[in-house]
Formats: C-alpha cells, sequence, structure tokens
C-alpha cells in the first residue's frame, strides 16, 4: 500500500520478475476485488461476494474491466502472460550477461555519479575499527536499495576494501530470491553486468555445483534476472575492484519448504549435498562469501496493523541482534532456529543465505557486527532492518 498525493491509499503490484514491464497501482477500494483473483470465481460472482460484503452495488462490468486491464498489463495469469513470461524465459536463458535491471531506479546508472555515491555516501561513512585478526572469509552485506542503505552497505564494504588482498579471486554471493523458487538454491551462468563494466561468472565452479546437485540448478535460473538481492552485491565488488579481474559465482538461496515447515535444513540431503559442494569451491580457491541479506520487515507495508512504537522498536534491535550474535558465532543452527521462531512476525528474509553462508565457512570463522541499523520509511512506518558482519579466520 503506497500513498498518492492526488488518488488516496492505493496498492501497488510489483512483477519481480520483470515480466510484467511496469507496475500497477489500484484504488484501495478495489482490494476487496483483485484479492478474489485467484481463478477459482468468475467475474459475475465476485461482483456478488464483493457488494454483499461491503453493503453497496459492484457491477459485473467494474470488475470485468479490472482484470481486463490487469490481463494487459501482465498481472494476470492466462495466455497473454504466459507467452510473455515464455518468451522473456527464452531470451534470459540464451543471454551470456545478466543486464544491471535496477540502474537507474535503486542506484546511479552514470558510472561516474555511481563510483562518487559508492565512495561519499557509503564507504566514507563507515566509522574506522580495528581490524579482527586473519584473513577475511564472509561478509553479511544488506540487499535494501542503496540509497537508504547507504551507510550499512558502506561498513560491509568498507571492511572488504580493507582486507582485499591481492590473491583474492572469487567470490561467492549468497543472496535472497524474492521471488518463489521450485529448488532450494538456484545457480546462474552469466557474467553480471553493472555501470562500472561487468563481473564475469566462474562458470568452473558454477558446473561443479550444478554436477553436484540432485535437483535442477537451473529451475529457477529466471529469479535472477531481476533479483536485487545479488545485483547490488556486484555492483559494490566492481567499485572495489576497479580494473581487477575476478570472478562470482552466483546462487539464489531459498530453503523455502523448510522455512514453511519451520524444520532444519541440516536434515535434508539434497540441502547437505549442494552445501558440501559449495564448501569444496571455497577451499579450492582464494574466495570470499558475501550474502545480500536483510533482516526484518515489519509494519503496514508488510501486513501489520500498526507501525512499532520506539519500545517496539527496542524490541526489534535485540531481537535482531540476538540472531546476530548466533551468526557472528558461526553457529548456523541456532541462527536458524532463533530466526524460524518469529519468522512470521519478524520477516526476515535473509534467513537462507545467512544460513547457507554459515554452513561454508571454516569452524574457526567469527563475525564482527560492523554495522546495525533499522530503517524507517518516513510516511507510513514501516521499518527493513539490516547489518553488515564481517568473519574473520
Amino acid at each position: 500500500m503506497i500513498a498518492d498525493p492526488e488518488r488516496g491509499r492505493m496498492l501497488m503490484l510489483r512483477d519481480t520478475q520483470g515480466v510484467a514491464p511496469s507496475h500497477a497501482a489500484l484504488p484501495a477500494g478495489l482490494v476487496p476485488i483483485v484479492a478474489r483473483f485467484t481463478g477459482e470465481q468468475t467475474c459475475a460472482e465476485i461482483a456478488r461476494a464483493v457488494s454483499g460484503e461491503s453493503g453497496e452495488e459492484v457491477p459485473t462490468e467494474l470488475v470485468v474491466e479490472v482484470a481486463e486491464e490487469l490481463e494487459a498489463a501482465l498481472f494476470v495469469d492466462g495466455p497473454r502472460y504466459r507467452a510473455a513470461r515464455a518468451r522473456i524465459e527464452r531470451e534470459f536463458a540464451d543471454a551470456a550477461v545478466r543486464p544491471a535491471s535496477h540502474a537507474g531506479g535503486a542506484y546511479h546508472a552514470d558510472p561516474v555519479k555511481l563510483a562518487t555515491y559508492i565512495d561519499k555516501q557509503c564507504l566514507e561513512r563507515a566509522q574506522p575499527r580495528e581490524r579482527p585478526r586473519g584473513r577475511l572469509k564472509a561478509l553479511v552485506a544488506p540487499h535494501i536499495d542503496p540509497w537508504r542503505g547507504a551507510a550499512c552497505y558502506g561498513h560491509a564494504y568498507e571492511a572488504l576494501r580493507g582486507a582485499l588482498t591481492e590473491d583474492v579471486d572469487t567470490f561467492i554471493l549468497l543472496g535472497t530470491s524474492h521471488a518463489p523458487m521450485r529448488s532450494p538454491f538456484a545457480l546462474c551462468r552469466k557474467a553480471f553486468d553493472t555501470p562500472l563494466g561487468p563481473i564475469e561468472a566462474d562458470v568452473e565452479a558454477i558446473d561443479t555445483l550444478a554436477a553436484a546437485c540432485d535437483f535442477e540448478p537451473y529451475a529457477d535460473q529466471f529469479n535472477h534476472k531481476r533479483e536485487h538481492s545479488l545485483e547490488f552485491q556486484a555492483v559494490f565488488l566492481r567499485h572495489l575492484l576497479g580494473s581487477r579481474r575476478a570472478k562470482i559465482v552466483p546462487v539464489l538461496a531459498g530453503l523455502g519448504a523448510h522455512q514453511v515447515r519451520g524444520t532444519d535444513p541440516s536434515g535434508d540431503p539434497t540441502v547437505e549435498r549442494f552445501l558440501d559442494a559449495l564448501r569444496g569451491v571455497v577451499s579450492s580457491r582464494r574466495a570470499i562469501v558475501i550474502a545480500g541479506a536483510d533482516l526484518a520487515h515489519v509494519g503496514p507495508r508488510f501486513g501489520d496493523a500498526q507501525p512499532l512504537d520506539d519500545r517496539e522498536r527496542r524490541a526489534l534491535d535485540e531481537r535482531d541482534r540476538q540472531s546476530l550474535e548466533h551468526a557472528a558465532r558461526g553457529d548456523a543452527r541456532r541462527f536458524w532456529a532463533d530466526v524460524a521462531a518469529d519468522l512470521e512476525t519478524r520477516r526476515v528474509c535473509g534467513l537462507a543465505p545467512v544460513y547457507s553462508l554459515l554452513r561454508v565457512l571454516d569452524d574457526g570463522a567469527r563475525g564482527d557486527v560492523c554495522h546495525y541499523e533499522q530503517t524507517v520509511d518516513p510516511e507510513e512506518g514501516s521499518i527493513v532492518s539490516h547489518a553488515a558482519v564481517a568473519f574473520h579466520g
């Protein structure tokens, strides 16, 4: 739900996979109608149901008009949507490079402006810290847009910049998939483009992972097309690396079945086989693992009745830091259990990538929480929390 200065509260529909060419904004009064677009009722039946619920007559013609407009905009499942999706999926599958989908929106498309923004608004905001002993093994960075997450990105990638030795040649990128996944993980065998230049994919490592899977590792490759959780990491990496060559292994972590059931993924042989293979890739290279992972999502935008008050924000701070403590100790199982305990209310979307990062780390690696932040929507008070955690060992 968004606030429009002219039309009041609006329902914003977004297609995170990029089949629909643009967003769709509907007046809040149409929510009872579109909420019934499940394929189980005719337009006439929906009109009668909404009329009975609201006490005001809703003409069938209105429901038909809304359905046709959403169908034309590719927000309704059907022949038109499926044809468009099949075409876009083919185009993405055939492409050698994943385009910078969010350039010009979530961050500058102009390379000079982007580099200046990262330097001045992100990296320079990081407070100097005493660096832990040992080599940097992994990093948890946010995936909120860089406009709102500038300080947190700055702390995360300043930690990386200070530890980026010349022999590091591979970056394992673990991201949240904001679209549903059929498999627990999704690989992508493409270079990632950025306004600062592309960053090459380590196809040898990706093929090694694919060969170890007993699920289809590319079943959800299309989710990579618009997924920002990995794209933003590629942008910051490309900036830090400059002209230096390095490769990435982009992995979307879903683990959706285990998140729904609240079960520990370590008991799943399919998940274990993949993580074992990923651990082997990490150990065979001078690699750094990066998880693009936000924490809590609370407030009206995410389904809560009210924004959090000051007491509730302090309680959220304590809960998030409790989860981060488990992560910093490298305790993947406790991190999973702690986050899964209130996943439906705290809505930590970075559970799967952070858990996966912890599972492939050396036993002796420990994390340092460089930054924690709650980003508050200035209009309706919803919060996305995120953190920067650097692991050394």
